[in-house]
């Protein structure tokens, strides 16, 4: 991509978020220093890596630092808290908001608003609340089915579920995450993703990009080692219609959400039907996450993805 503008002065004081309290912070510090090195490439020599504790609001206010760089993944991170610690200190940050993080690291939330929108087609689902029969819950559902933590990412607590039998201890263990547990129709299909990036206020989606684990499922293992999955991307396996339309939805379903800067749409596909599975607010940025991939895909370099990530500052109110 040509012509980025540098919208952030190249001396300002820049803090990339990193590591942080939730499960997910290994991933965030291999983030944060892919995101760190790039910003020095750039030219922001007064850029530094920040690694989130529960002291950082104080951390952040001593460093007097001009504007943030959100690496953090998960809990505390992804989900509105970091964003408002920003805004109370009157620190400009780069990618979604505090209300667009909160909603979207809900997958309840995330339905919830999006099924405002007829033009998104949502998997058949149903909300299990703990204490609650669950049994009695997905008594409106066709196994196979997919438990999850509401509120989790990278696929920590989820599991298959092929028979009744096998329900309950799939929901037991997505519990441990969270109190309230997504419970889907599981789509026998294949799984794709599609970043939302902005340039000069637009929003536009980037190639899609079709995983294939190695695994039955793209679990935490085929995400996170080497090898365990095929990057396939632009998706070979969809006709030219399917690919637009799905484009037009992941923009769609970034907007109704109200992201910005950056976000990354989750689907699965079967018949050349997409299924909305959920938004990242804040992709992962390692040397095998799904965004760096499908931005080089359009010959966007890394360090012009987080160019343009950097210069959604600002605009996330």
């Amino acid at each position: 991509m040509q012509n980025i503008e540098y919208k952030v002065k190249k001396d300002a004081k820049i803090a990339v978020l990193c590591g942080g309290m939730s499960s997910e912070s290994e991933i965030s510090m291999r983030s944060g220093k892919g995101c760190y090195e790039a910003l020095k490439r750039l030219g922001y020599e007064n850029a530094e890596m920040v690694v989130v504790d529960r002291n950082i609001a104080q951390t952040l206010a001593d460093g007097n630092y001009e504007y943030a760089f959100n690496a953090l993944h998960g809990k505390y991170g992804e989900d509105g808290c970091i964003q408002a610690v920003l805004e109370i200190l009157k620190i400009p940050y780069a990618g979604c908001g505090v209300m667009s993080s909160a909603i979207c690291m809900n997958k309840e939330f995330t339905k919830r608003v999006l099924s405002t929108c007829k033009d998104i087609p949502l998997i058949k689902s149903v909300f299990v609340t703990k204490g609650e029969d669950v049994k009695r819950a997905v008594e409106g559902l066709r196994y196979p089915l997919i438990t999850k933590p509401v509120c989790e990412g990278s696929s920590f607590g989820m599991t298959k579920v092929n028979t009744p039998d096998e329900l309950l201890p799939a929901y037991e263990e997505a519990v441990k995450y969270n109190a309230n547990v997504l419970i889907e129709e599981f789509i026998n299909g294949f799984f794709i993703t599609v970043g939302v990036l902005e340039k000069d206020g637009k929003a536009f989606a980037t190639e899609i990009l079709e995983i294939r684990p190695k695994n039955e499922w793209y679990d935490f293992e085929a995400k996170y080692t080497k090898g365990m999955s095929d990057f396939i991307v632009p998706s070979t396996t969809l006709s030219a219609e399917a690919t637009e339309k799905i484009k037009k939805i992941a923009v769609k379903a970034h907007e109704t959400a109200g992201c910005s800067g950056v976000s990354r749409v989750d689907f699965m596909v079967k018949d050349d039907e997409p299924y909305f599975l959920e938004i990242n607010t804040s992709p992962g940025m390692t040397e095998t996450s799904d965004l760096p991939a499908q931005a080089a895909a359009m010959r966007i370099s890394y360090d012009e993805l987080v160019l343009l990530i950097l210069n959604s500052v600002g605009l996330n109110k």
